[in-house]
């Protein structure tokens, strides 16, 4: 059990996309007719499922024995890797608006993203949040444990899947990463231009590895918030991956819990690496504050589809 406490190093410069327009369709002129023609049927859209495992409002994290069952992802029905899901389909009701990245833009710029952008832009279709302007943040684990998820590329995967998900919420296409152990460790940035291998990077100039407290992470995430503006009340996803519980139970919990109150924009979506049946992930399964939702990833994180991961981050989110 070591201690790690060394800054990253110095972020790349973001990218900005404008977000592409998408025109209203113009209404049909009805012709004179002695007799009034008959208004066209409109299609109404059933009201969304009410996402599964849904966190009721609390505070207190350690909340009744049972254990509630793992967001579990739709059946995989597309590609694997990063890189699985469908395209964008078009929203048949309400305000159909455009990505906040254009996908022309990602197609040209970070070809490789692409597959995972329109997964990101599906998942969240699915959800209802197509057109949602949000910050989107990606904590990393690095106690000890994680070291096998970093030699694989599992982390690096989550990164460049955090980032298109940020492509299509976020007209900077940025995602901020805190990276914590014992306490916090460093932070760096991921843009459209500069990903390739760049947790990889990071993490090596990090130094040794430690423990695992949540706490540090929460902190980082909300001050890092509150200085891209414009305010607190600025919706932010926060995918924060861990594989096991934080050690200092506690100061987690509070953490959590006051960053509900003074940012309630902020939503933490935790991603679990291990085995689904490890009693560490206990902590997770019991939380119940209202700012959060975990999703256990299983011991292959790699092995889940773009869709598989986008349909488990969104599940709870609604901003």
């Amino acid at each position: 059990e070591t201690e790690a406490a060394q800054d990253a190093e110095p972020t790349a410069p973001e990218p900005v996309a404008d977000a592409d327009a998408k025109p209203e369709t113009a209404a049909d002129e009805q012709p004179e007719a002695p007799e009034p023609a008959p208004e066209p049927a409109q299609d109404t859209e059933a009201e969304p499922e009410a996402a599964a495992d849904a966190e009721p409002s609390g505070t207190d994290a350690a909340a009744a024995d049972g254990e509630d069952a793992p967001q579990g992802p739709p059946a995989p029905d597309d590609e694997t890797g990063t890189g699985g899901a469908g395209g964008n389909e078009t929203r048949a009701e309400g305000e159909a608006e455009a990505p906040a990245t254009p996908a022309t833009h990602v197609r040209t710029t970070a070809p490789a993203l692409a597959t995972a952008y329109d997964a990101a832009g599906a998942a969240l279709e699915a959800h209802r949040l197509t057109g949602t302007r949000a910050k989107v943040y990606l904590v990393l684990d690095r106690s000890a444990s994680m070291r096998p998820y970093y030699k694989d590329g599992s982390a690096q995967a989550l990164a460049e899947q955090t980032l298109a998900l940020a492509a299509q919420l976020d007209p900077e296409a940025t995602v901020k990463v805190v990276f914590f152990s014992t306490e916090l460790d460093g932070t760096g940035e991921l843009t459209l231009t500069d990903h390739e291998n760049k947790i990889d990077t990071l993490h090596a100039s990090l130094g040794r590895m430690g423990r695992t407290s949540y706490h540090a992470a929460v902190a980082e995430v909300l001050a890092l918030h509150d200085a891209a503006g414009p305010g607190s009340d600025t919706p932010a996803l926060v995918v924060f991956q861990t594989d096991g519980a934080p050690d200092a139970k506690t100061p987690a919990t509070q953490a959590l819990t006051e960053a509900a109150k003074s940012h309630p924009s902020v939503f933490f979506s935790f991603v679990a690496f291990g085995d689904p049946e490890n009693k560490a992930f206990d902590y997770l399964r019991k939380l119940k504050a209202p700012n959060t939702a975990h999703f256990l990833a299983g011991e292959s994180p790699l092995e889940l589809t773009d869709k598989e991961l986008y349909e488990a981050v969104l599940a709870s989110w609604r901003p």
